[in-house]
C-alpha cells in the first residue's frame, strides 16, 4: 500500500473517477457539519429573495459553461477556487479579496464594477446541484450586497448551458466556509503576537475544536476538566483510580439509551479525555506556532476533541447555551456546576459514594459566603448578615484608581512572572489600539473596593421600629474555599443603555493573600443588633413586616423587558430602593452571576405576588402573543406555542428560538418540561436536606489559571485560557 499526497497541484496526476471520489469525500457534509451549519443558519438571518432575479438583464454572448470543473478558471487571474459566474454575461471571476488577503482574487466583484454594476447577480460554481436552493448565490447590488436566493437560477443556468439534474457538489459553501474559519482561525496565535508558542502535547494538554462560538464552553471546561483542579480530574477524569478512555465508573452504570443526555456520563468522557493524552497528536516539526501553520496536529481532525455530546447535554435546557450564539463564560460557568450538583446529588449513593453520609458536591470546591457588617448610623449598633452561598467573586474594577502603564511594563493580565510557554491564542485588537498606553488598574485596589466601607441610604432598622436610617456596609469572607473563582466586572451600562467594555488593564498577582478580608466576628466594644423573633415577627400586625422597599411594578416590567428574570428584577430594585431602573441595571451587572440571582426573594412583595401567580399560572399566558405568534411561525400549535412562552417567561422571541432549537423532538421537549419542574422542586427538597459544609481553609492563593474575553461586547469576540501545569510553565487554550 502507498501513501500519495493528494492537492490542487496533484490530483491532475490521478484518474477522473479517484479525484471525482476524493472531492466528494472532502466536501461531504457529514451529520456533525450539517448540525453546525444548522445553527449558524438559524443564529442569522434568512436569505433574501433577490428582487432582481425576474426582469436580470442577459447578454446572449454564446458562452456556454463547461461541465468539466477543470476548465473553470477566473477569466482576470486564472485561479482555479472560489469561482463565481456571472447569471448576465457568463463571466467567471474569483470571489471577494477579505480584509487579511484570503478569499479569492475579486475579479466577479471587479467585472461587475467594470460593466457598470448592472449584472448583481452570481453563482458559486461547484455548488450547484439538483437542488438548487442550496447553491450559493449572491448579489452584488448595492442595496442588497449579500446572500440571496434566486428562485430561476435553474432557468438562468440552463441558459449557459449548465443542466442542474445530475450535478454534484464539488466545492465548500460559503456557510461551510465559515464554520470552518470560526471553529480552526489561529485566534492564539494573533493575541500572543510577540510572544514564541510552542506546541506541547501530552496529558492535559488536548486542545477541543471550536464548535462555532463554543469558545466559552472549551475554556470553561479546560479549567474545570483539564487536569488543573485535581479533585474534579478524581472524579471525572483519570485521576489516581486508573480510569481510562474505555473505563469510568459513569460508563457503567447508566443505560445505553440514556448514555447521551446523561450529565455524569458525558462529563467523565470529556474529562478522561483531556487528562489522558490519549488523543493528542504528534508535536510538529518546526517548534514554533505560526498563523499560516497547515501541519499542526491541531488542524488534523483526527486530534481534534469535538464537545458535541457534552454540549448537548449540559446545554440543552438552556435557552442560550444551547444555541450557536457566543455567551458569556461566567454565566455558563456558573450553569455547569448547577448542572453536576443536580446529576450528582440525583445519583447520591447511586453512582456517587458519600463520605459520613454526606455527598461531596463538586460546586463545594468553589463555594464560599460573605459576611456583610451593617452599623447603624443613629445609634452605631452592629449587625453581621450572611450571604447565599456563592461560586464566583464578583469585583468592581475601580477605575478612579486607574494609572497609565509604562511602555515598558509587561502587558497586563499577565502573570508578572517571565512569558509563559503557551500553546494558542487570538486577538481582534487594531494596530492603532495596540499602540495605546493602556490603563492599570491592580487587582489589590479591585479587593479593597470589594471590602471598603458602603453607605446604604434609607435602610430600615427592626430594632428601631423599622424607621429607615442611614447604614455602613462593609464586606467580609465568611469562609476561604479550596478554589476560588473572581470574575472581573468589565462590562458597564453606557449612556446609550447598553453594556461596553471597560477599557483597562488588569495586574494579577501570581500569589493573593485575602486573610485580612476575613471576617473576626463581633469585636469587643461592638453592640449587636438582636435577631429578629421569627414567631414574633409572625403575628405581627401587617404595618410592622414590611423591612424592604416598595417595588415598582412598572420598573419589574422595563427591566424584564431587556430579558432579566423576574426575580432577578425585583432583587435589583429592591437592592437600591424599589424604582430607580438606572440603579437597579448597574446592580444587575454586579450580581448578575449571584446563585441565587433568580431565587424567590424570602419576603414577597405584592408584585412579587401579582407576578409570580400570573407566570405560575398556565393559562395566565398572553393568549394575544400566542395566537400572534402561532399564525407568524405557521408551524407550531397553540399548546407548543403556549408551552414555549411559560417555559421563557412570555418572552416571544426566546419562545421562538425554544421552538425551533426543539423541533427535531418537540413533543418530548414539552413533555419534559412539566417533569422538570416536578424534578427541579424534588432536587431543591434534596438540596434542603442535604447541608453542604463549606470548606474553610487559609485565604492564600496562587494563580493556577485565566480566563479571558477579547471583544469590544458581550454578542462576540472570543475566549481562551491560560491554565498553569504541574511543570510550572502555562499553556494557552
Amino acid at each position: 500500500v502507498a501513501e500519495l499526497p493528494y492537492s490542487d497541484e496533484t490530483k491532475s496526476t490521478f484518474p477522473t473517477m479517484v479525484v471525482e471520489s476524493a472531492d466528494s469525500i472532502i466536501h461531504h457534509s457529514g451529520l456533525a457539519t450539517a448540525q453546525d451549519l444548522k445553527v449558524w443558519e438559524l443564529d442569522d438571518e434568512p436569505k433574501p429573495v433577490s428582487k432582481y432575479f425576474k426582469d436580470l438583464p442577459f447578454v446572449d454572448n454564446g458562452i456556454l459553461i463547461s461541465p468539466d470543473p477543470s476548465k473553470w478558471k477566473c477569466e482576470k487571474s486564472g485561479d482555479k477556487d472560489n469561482l463565481w459566474l456571472n447569471l448576465s454575461d457568463g463571466f467567471i471571476g474569483g470571489g471577494r479579496k477579505n480584509w487579511d488577503g484570503s478569499g479569492g482574487s475579486n475579479g466577479a466583484l471587479d467585472h461587475f464594477l467594470e460593466k457598470g454594476s448592472v449584472h448583481p447577480l452570481v453563482v458559486k460554481l461547484g455548488t450547484i446541484t439538483s437542488d438548487v436552493e442550496a447553491a450559493d448565490c449572491y448579489s452584488y447590488a448595492k442595496d442588497e450586497d449579500g446572500p440571496v436566493t434566486i428562485p430561476n437560477l435553474a432557468e438562468l443556468l440552463m441558459k449557459r448551458g449548465i443542466k442542474v439534474a445530475g450535478l454534484k457538489k464539488t466545492v465548500k459553501s460559503t456557510a461551510e466556509l465559515e464554520v470552518e474559519l470560526n471553529a480552526n482561525y489561529a485566534f492564539d496565535a494573533i493575541t500572543e503576537s510577540g510572544s514564541n508558542l510552542v506546541p506541547v502535547t501530552g496529558p492535559g494538554l488536548q486542545g477541543l475544536q471550536n464548535l462555532g462560538n463554543s469558545c466559552y464552553i472549551n475554556s470553561v471546561v479546560q479549567t474545570l476538566l483539564g487536569g488543573t483542579i485535581p479533585e474534579l480530574s478524581q472524579r471525572y477524569g483519570i485521576g489516581a483510580n486508573k480510569n481510562t478512555v474505555h473505563s469510568h465508573p459513569f460508563f457503567n452504570t447508566v443505560a445505553p439509551k440514556n448514555v447521551i443526555d446523561d450529565v455524569l456520563c458525558q462529563t467523565a468522557k470529556l474529562g478522561c479525555a483531556l487528562t489522558s493524552g490519549d488523543f493528542c497528536g504528534p508535536l510538529p516539526d518546526s517548534i514554533m506556532v505560526a498563523d499560516d501553520s497547515k501541519s499542526s496536529s491541531t488542524t488534523d481532525p483526527k486530534y481534534r476533541l469535538a464537545p458535541r455530546f457534552f454540549k448537548n447535554a449540559i446545554a440543552k435546557s438552556h435557552v442560550d447555551f444551547c444555541t450557536g450564539q457566543q455567551q458569556d463564560a461566567a454565566q455558563y460557568l456558573q450553569h455547569l456546576l448547577e448542572m453536576l450538583d443536580r446529576a450528582e446529588l440525583s445519583s447520591r449513593g447511586k453512582r456517587l459514594a458519600t463520605t459520613n453520609d454526606e455527598l461531596q458536591l463538586s460546586s463545594r470546591l468553589f463555594a464560599f459566603q460573605t459576611t456583610s457588617r451593617i452599623t447603624c448610623s443613629a445609634d452605631n449598633k452592629v449587625k453581621y448578615t450572611d450571604s447565599a452561598p456563592e461560586m464566583m467573586l464578583s469585583l468592581r474594577i475601580p477605575m478612579e484608581l486607574a494609572s497609565p502603564s509604562p511602555a515598558s511594563e509587561v502587558p497586563a493580565e499577565s502573570t508578572s512572572t517571565s512569558t509563559p510557554d503557551q500553546k494558542r491564542q487570538k486577538s481582534d485588537d487594531n494596530a492603532t489600539e495596540k499602540d495605546k498606553s493602556p490603563l492599570v488598574v491592580p487587582l489589590q485596589s479591585c479587593l479593597e473596593a470589594w471590602g471598603a466601607a458602603s453607605s446604604i441610604d434609607d435602610y430600615r432598622w427592626s430594632h428601631l421600629s423599622n424607621v429607615s436610617h442611614k447604614a455602613t456596609s462593609q464586606n467580609r469572607f465568611a469562609n476561604f474555599p479550596r478554589y476560588l473563582f473572581v470574575q472581573l466586572q468589565r462590562y458597564e451600562m453606557g449612556p446609550d443603555w447598553v453594556p461596553r467594555k471597560i477599557e483597562v488593564d488588569v495586574d494579577v498577582p501570581e500569589t493573593l493573600d485575602l486573610e485580612e478580608l476575613k471576617n473576626k466576628g463581633a469585636q469587643e466594644g461592638e453592640v449587636l443588633i438582636p435577631e429578629e423573633n421569627t414567631c414574633t415577627s409572625e403575628n405581627n400586625s401587617a404595618s410592622q413586616q414590611p423591612s424592604a422597599p416598595a417595588i415598582d411594578e412598572g420598573a419589574v416590567a422595563t427591566l424584564m423587558d431587556m430579558g432579566f428574570g423576574m426575580y432577578g428584577c425585583m432583587r435589583a430594585l429592591k437592592a437600591v430602593g424599589g424604582n430607580n431602573v438606572e440603579s437597579a441595571m448597574n446592580w444587575i451587572f454586579e450580581h448578575n452571576t449571584d446563585k441565587d440571582f433568580n431565587d424567590p426573594l424570602p419576603e414577597a412583595t405584592n408584585i412579587g405576588d401579582n407576578i409570580a401567580s400570573q407566570q405560575s399560572d398556565k393559562s395566565s399566558v398572553d393568549e394575544g402573543t400566542v395566537m400572534s405568534l402561532v399564525e407568524n411561525l405557521g408551524c407550531f400549535t397553540v399548546d407548543q406555542v403556549r408551552a414555549a412562552l411559560n417555559e421563557t417567561n412570555g418572552s416571544a422571541d426566546r419562545a421562538g428560538d425554544w421552538l425551533f432549537n426543539h423541533m427535531d423532538n418537540l413533543d418530548d421537549a414539552i413533555a419534559a418540561l412539566s417533569c422538570n419542574e416536578t424534578s427541579t422542586h424534588d432536587e431543591s427538597s434534596d438540596n434542603n436536606k442535604i447541608s453542604q459544609t463549606l470548606d474553610d481553609g487559609k485565604g492564600q492563593y496562587t494563580l493556577v489559571g485565566m480566563i479571558s474575553h477579547i471583544g469590544k461586547n458581550t454578542g462576540s469576540g472570543h475566549y481562551v485560557c491560560h491554565l498553569k501545569k504541574n511543570d510550572g510553565k502555562w499553556v494557552i487554550f
